[in-house]
């Protein structure tokens, strides 16, 4: 026996579709104390806004229905009622310069629920709202199922139940499995809802790719071209000789358009080789003694070049006597910042007598929010955590390593915060051998940049690399739209599943 085949249309409401409408939300919300949509206020929102007004069609039979006005939402807050926002429903709060789109009405004929049309019209509205580049989705929520439990909860632990899967509500369980969140509970929001106890839920689902105005100039990029040096250790004359290198590379990456270059850690140490008769202490504090005019030329560099560049890292003696591995952010816009390694390997403490830095902060750039940890940094999961927590995008690695069990160590950990963090994350690290040089005699290094591991990146989690052992660069291109995507979209949500009400990682100072 053949099964009949349904034929299904999203598309715009029309007023020759009242009637259809109206049976349909009758039996929608049968017993619920709601009353149908009068054909004037159906004829009044096709006039202000008939894009906003959305139809499933089901063998030419209304089924489903989702009607909206767009608001400016600073003049209602999240204290209005259902009256307020839709004028009384004249819909003279439609404003066509605002920036939400307000979902005033989604209903489902009860014949047709099971074909999923809720979720066609959720996403209609999101595509909408992305369309018009409306900075997110608000609607006021019915709790239907809450007055069966009003006796024994208050709304919020009602919704707290819902949330955990403890309570089916059919309403408010389905805008949750749609990306939406809980803004507020409102009080007296429709008074004829006798199901939910005239209580509500603000609803909200955000549009990530909203731009809050147009720039002609200067606009965020979503494509960030990422430059990474693998630097070949040789021995150099003098610091000039050293420098000329540096820009020898900053040049050939910059032609590229980059917008980031990576240097590795220690790149400069082939200066120490004048100073092995110190001892491995004071050549490295003599080493140290090269760092600020490094710095004052990669400031130079990056505004002459017009490229940010992360200087690798370099020994800093601070002005509290103590020695600190520090890698600096050199902006094209001629500022900079640093960033002290903040755990030192017991090499750096015991023949170095370094010091490892307390502070973790992320910092803004013209092409995202950028991370810096320092090689050993990367096996310790907690600080590119608290890295995502503020933001990050891009985490920069520059590290050194003699033997490939040191080497793995620090790429394997720094896939794994690609992954977990859903950014993306580049190391960069020096190769060759430094005989003349106490404590940097060979080098061993793979550079490459690492991605989350999810549909829109590549299988291997890996956007590019460099051959072992080889001085080179590396370019390549990285999306930060993807990031977003990822995280409101992706398989899983590494982020967003957390189980804060068990642990959190957080810091302490």
């Amino acid at each position: 026996m053949e099964v009949a085949t349904k034929k299904i249309e999203l598309r715009n409401l029309t007023l020759n579709d009242y009637i259809g409408l109206k049976e349909a939300m009758i039996q929608a919300y049968s017993g619920g104390g709601v009353t149908h949509w009068n054909k004037k206020a159906i004829q009044k929102l096709l006039k202000v806004f008939p894009e906003g007004q959305l139809c499933v069609v089901v063998d030419d039979k209304v089924a489903a229905c989702a009607l909206s006005i767009i608001v400016n939402y600073d003049k209602y807050g999240d204290k209005h009622t259902y009256d307020q926002i839709t004028g009384n429903e004249t819909f003279n709060t439609h404003d066509e310069n605002g920036d939400v789109l307000y979902g005033i009405e989604l209903f489902v004929h009860p014949e047709f629920r099971g074909m999923r049309l809720g979720r066609r019209l959720y996403d209609a509205r999101k595509e909408l709202c992305e369309s018009l580049n409306l900075r997110s989705i608000i609607a006021g929520g019915r709790i239907p199922k809450y007055r069966e439990y009003a006796d024994e909860l208050t709304p919020r632990e009602y919704i707290n139940q819902v949330k955990m899967r403890e309570i089916y509500d059919p309403t408010l369980t389905f805008q949750l499995s749609n990306d939406f969140h809980v803004r507020k509970i409102i009080q007296n929001y429709l008074p004829e809802d006798k199901a939910s106890k005239e209580y509500a839920t603000l609803l909200e689902w955000n549009n990530i790719y909203y731009q809050e105005e147009e720039k002609l100039i200067n606009v965020p990029k979503s494509d960030v071209r990422i430059g990474i040096v693998q630097w070949q250790m040789r021995l150099f004359p003098n610091f000039d000789a050293l420098i000329r290198q540096v820009e020898y590379f900053v040049d050939a990456v910059s032609d590229y358009q980059s917008d980031f270059i990576l240097f590795p850690e220690f790149f400069e140490a082939p200066l120490m080789a004048d100073y092995n008769h110190l001892g491995e202490a004071r050549a490295i504090r003599e080493l140290a003694g090269y760092t600020n005019a490094l710095r004052e030329k990669f400031t130079e560099f990056a505004v002459s070049y017009n490229v940010n560049i992360i200087t690798g890292s370099m020994p800093k003696v601070e002005e509290d006597g103590h020695l600190y591995n520090v890698s600096y952010l050199c902006r094209r816009d001629g500022t900079w910042e640093k960033y002290q390694k903040v755990h030192i390997t017991p090499s750096e403490r015991d023949a170095w007598g370094m010091k490892g830095g307390s502070e973790l902060k992320v910092f803004d750039t013209d092409c995202g929010k950028v991370g810096i940890l320092i090689c050993y940094d990367v096996e310790f999961p907690e600080l590119a955590r608290i890295y995502a927590d503020q933001g990050m995008q891009l985490l920069f690695v520059p590290f050194l390593t003699d033997t490939q069990n040191g080497y793995n160590r620090v790429r394997l950990c720094a896939q794994a915060r690609a992954i977990e963090n859903e950014c993306y994350v580049i190391m960069a690290g020096a190769v060759g051998n430094l005989p003349r040089v106490n404590n940097m005699d060979i080098n061993y290094a793979q550079s490459a940049i690492f991605t989350p591991s999810d549909f829109a990146f590549p299988t291997n989690a890996i956007r590019s690399e460099a051959t072992p052992n080889t001085e080179m660069t590396v370019i390549a291109d990285v999306n930060l739209e993807l990031l977003k995507e990822l995280h409101e979209y992706g398989s899983v949500n590494t982020l967003k599943d957390r189980r804060k009400d068990l642990y959190e990682v957080k810091l302490k100072k």
